[in-house]
């Protein structure tokens, strides 16, 4: 089937170990998303950061992943035994709560769901060698990477509330702002120029994704090292997430977590991981800056989103 009609019937409704990402901590994502030089702040002990994930955040990606990924596997013709390799709705859903990175789920699929490789391209044998099932795991994350970028230039739009926060944030001259992301800077680029668009992006202060740190989510590195970036104390940022990957991944670096949760994550024990607060969608509850940083200007561990958290 051609890509063009995989991506049509997605659209239509049709149907971790091993892999250590590259190291390139000291590389900033894109030239846009370096610290603006026009921003000034406060003294340290007035400044805090707000650090948006990016997937389920920003947007309600998780199912356009889930359609990239298959139309990608469709592509490679691969199977296991008589079976195409397809993930469900639910199974994604476990895939993105417990497994951070885009080849890290490959790898948990094939070796730990499944217990072996699939056939590939034109019945080929599975690959038989971790070079190989590395090589094979390469080139589905960046088919399907091509593939969801497509999927986000026709149907990404940002998440309510999430864009009114993040200005309020980026008008605050006390408060740093920065997107935090384990999707590959490929995707995530495409996801920002979409939704945010150039000029908040050029406004952001810190801007770090899978590609620039060795260990994901739920890895705390990607925040403790966007602290280090922006060089504040991890107790006065606030991250906010939308799963228990992400969860993890921010208290694990000693932030304060807000979560969003989507369709996907509703039904997770937040609260029993330590989420400070959450909330169905930002602007459903009219979530603001103040909602969440007034009361930490007063104590840091004081309570957030008093009367609108769930």
């Amino acid at each position: 089937m051609k890509t063009t009609s995989l991506l049509a019937a997605a659209l239509t409704g049709g149907t971790v170990s091993g892999f250590t990402a590259p190291s390139s901590r000291m590389q900033v994502s894109s030239r846009r998303c370096e610290t603006s030089p026009t921003r000034l702040y406060a003294a340290a002990d007035d400044t805090f950061a707000l650090l948006f994930d990016c997937d389920g955040v920003i947007i309600e990606t998780e199912e356009l992943h889930r359609l990239a990924y298959n139309a990608a596997f469709t592509e490679f013709n691969l199977q296991i035994g008589d079976e195409p390799v397809e993930w469900t709705v639910e199974y994604y859903d476990v895939l993105q709560n417990t497994v951070g990175g885009g080849k890290n789920k490959i790898f948990f699929h094939f070796r730990e769901t499944k217990g072996a490789f699939p056939t590939s391209e034109d019945g080929k044998a599975a690959p038989s060698t971790p070079e190989g099932e590395q090589d094979l795991v390469d080139r589905l994350q960046a088919r399907k990477t091509d593939l969801y970028k497509d999927l986000i230039a026709e149907k990404a739009m940002a998440r309510p509330g999430v864009l009114e926060l993040m200005d309020q944030a980026l008008a605050d001259p006390t408060i740093k702002v920065g997107v935090c992301s384990a999707s590959t800077k490929e995707a995530v680029t495409k996801v920002l120029d979409v939704t945010l668009g150039e000029e908040r992006r050029n406004k952001l202060d810190v801007c770090i994704l899978g590609d620039d740190v060795a260990k994901l989510k739920p890895d705390p590195l990607i925040y403790t090292t966007a602290a280090e970036r922006i060089n504040i104390d991890p107790s006065r940022c606030v991250v906010v997430e939308d799963s228990i990957v992400g969860l993890k991944a921010a208290k694990g670096a000693g932030m304060r977590c807000v979560i969003t949760y989507t369709t996907s994550t509703e039904r997770e024990d937040f609260y029993g991981l330590g989420a400070d607060a959450k909330v169905p969608e930002l602007g459903s509850r009219g979530v603001s800056l103040d909602m969440i940083f007034g009361p930490m200007k007063t104590q840091l561990d004081a309570e957030i989103l008093a009367g609108v958290k769930d």
